[in-house]
């Protein structure tokens, strides 16, 4: 008689349209309503859901056990979890949220847990019959939106953004841009910029980072550089507004988050000896152990002792130029006498080896053997926009510029870099 009314109670089930709890989050049929309350992939609105974090030395097997779960089914999740996300891997002030139904008794039972490992990744355990479990790693949706600032710089860049509450990450996206243009060295105050970037948002009001740039213009002591994206040979760069590259020969500067603190000159008093004597190089204050940087492609010609300079590296490149590195704490993986180095590829750290007075980089230059200044090298830019390419990039550009200078309607604006076509209404090139 029990298995009787149990088919019975199926088959209603079954014509009422009921589905059966699965693994994951259940897939919606075509044509039904889309659930208004989608929470981590699961539909919210199935479940009572209760909230918490993370308590100092609470494990997740304490969490589950408070949820009913057995100790049998947290050892299954334990095994079938270490490949996705260790559950020793939890930590104190991380949110968690729990997805809870009641059977025809109202007794409670738990069919996820979702963890958040940070503000856009998360991972939900899943339990099911027959004491199955799951796991599922995954992201939160995000909206772009796309942002144009301005800002005046008072002390740096980084100052910059920071007064103006900007996220982070644009300070290091424009170092990047424009590491073979501007000095970020010689900022001086009144110097400014403009730039437009996507932003992205979770729940249309948390910021989570950045997207694209879609164009720059950096002023600097009453010059203008601007960054223009388009793709060329197959890679998306920053160009100048006349359609030269922003990457140069050499890099402005081999490391970052630093200061000058002493120039190229004849006549320095040395800090240590106390006579006046050549510096003939640029020396950068950083903490111990900042990355350095190879300022372009080339072969290292020297690594040791250089003496007063400490531990040092020579780096022969194109154009019988030559760059020292001075004063190192310690050298990158790999580097040795003889290895070929790519531009921005980490060679060493900064240190205060040799005669030195505190952790920096002694930075310096040659040209045919002769001593130059590293503030003051002539730049070759890479390949430029082709011949072929300018129309395109110029209408690109125009509309760019026009967005930075300026507000234009969202349909002017340049959304995709890569299916561009040149509009009929562009007058085309004469052959």
């Amino acid at each position: 008689m029990k298995s009787f009314k149990v088919t019975i109670c199926a088959l209603l089930l079954l014509a009422a349209g009921a589905c059966n709890r699965t693994q994951g989050p259940a897939t919606e049929t075509e044509g039904a309503e889309e659930p208004h309350n989608m929470l981590y992939g699961i539909n919210a609105d199935d479940y009572r859901t209760e909230t918490g974090e993370v308590g100092s030395g609470e494990t997740m097997g304490k969490i589950l056990n408070g949820f009913g779960v057995s100790a049998y089914t947290i050892d299954r999740l334990d095994k079938a979890s270490k490949a996705v996300f260790p559950l020793r891997n939890i930590r104190a002030g991380h949110k968690y949220t729990a997805f809870i139904h009641e059977d025809s008794l109202y007794a409670p039972h738990l069919d996820y847990l979702a963890y958040e490992l940070s503000v856009t990744d998360y991972v939900v355990f899943g339990f099911h019959d027959n004491d199955s479990v799951s796991v599922r790693r995954d992201c939160k949706d995000y909206t772009l939106r796309r942002t144009k600032k301005s800002a005046v710089i008072n002390s740096s860049l980084w100052g910059a953004i920071m007064e103006q509450d900007l996220p982070y990450a644009l300070a290091a996206e424009l170092e990047d841009i424009y590491q073979w243009t501007v000095d970020f060295f010689g900022i001086q105050k009144g110097d400014s910029f403009t730039v437009i970037y996507d932003e992205r948002f979770i729940d249309d009001s948390v910021s989570v980072g950045i997207g694209r740039i879609w164009g720059a213009k950096f002023s600097q002591g009453g010059k203008e550089y601007y960054a223009i994206p388009f793709r060329q040979n197959g890679k998306i760069q920053y160009w100048e507004a006349d359609g030269a590259s922003l990457r140069k020969q050499m890099l402005k500067a081999p490391l970052k988050y630093s200061r000058i603190s002493s120039k190229f000159t004849y006549a320095r008093k040395h800090p240590i000896y106390k006579v006046y004597r050549p510096h003939t190089g640029v020396d950068y204050a950083a903490p111990k152990g900042t990355p350095v940087h190879a300022v372009a492609d080339g072969t290292v010609i020297f690594k040791g002792w250089g003496g007063g300079g400490g531990n040092t590296l020579k780096i022969k490149h194109p154009g019988n130029l030559q760059t020292g590195y001075l004063h190192l704490s310690g050298y990158a993986k790999g580097i040795t006498k003889g290895s070929r180095v790519s531009q921005g590829q980490l060679i060493g750290y900064v240190g205060s080896t040799g005669a030195s007075t505190g952790p920096h980089l002694d930075y310096r230059v040659w040209k045919n053997g002769t001593p130059i200044d590293p503030l003051k090298i002539p730049q070759e830019p890479a390949e430029p926009i082709s011949k072929e390419n300018r129309p395109l990039f110029e209408y690109v550009r125009d509309r760019i510029t026009a967005e930075l200078c300026g507000d234009v309607k969202p349909e002017e604006q340049i959304t995709q870099l890569d299916s561009l076509v040149l509009p009929a209404t562009v007058a085309q090139p004469q052959q």
